[in-house]
């Protein structure tokens, strides 16, 4: 499965580098591409070990603000 997560709060490459780190220790993640400009993360993992709303509370977790932007695709 995959969701596109907005993220508030990034200003540089490490905010990109801890909302990276912070969603990939989420079990079932397979890949992360966080873009500091489109203030996103896109996320695909294993629906069966977590859902969105795990990713979402790992970001915000990090000290980002965090919603869905798009359900699973």
């Amino acid at each position: 499965m995959k969701v596109e997560v907005g993220v508030r709060g990034m200003h540089c490459a490490g905010c990109v580098k801890s909302v990276t780190g912070a969603v990939s220790r989420v079990p079932g993640v397979k890949r992360v591409d966080v873009s500091l400009e489109n203030k996103a993360a896109k996320v695909e993992f294993d629906g069966t070990l977590t859902e969105p709303e795990a990713i979402v509370a790992a970001v915000e977790g990090a000290g980002f603000d965090a919603r869905l932007r798009s359900g699973p695709l």
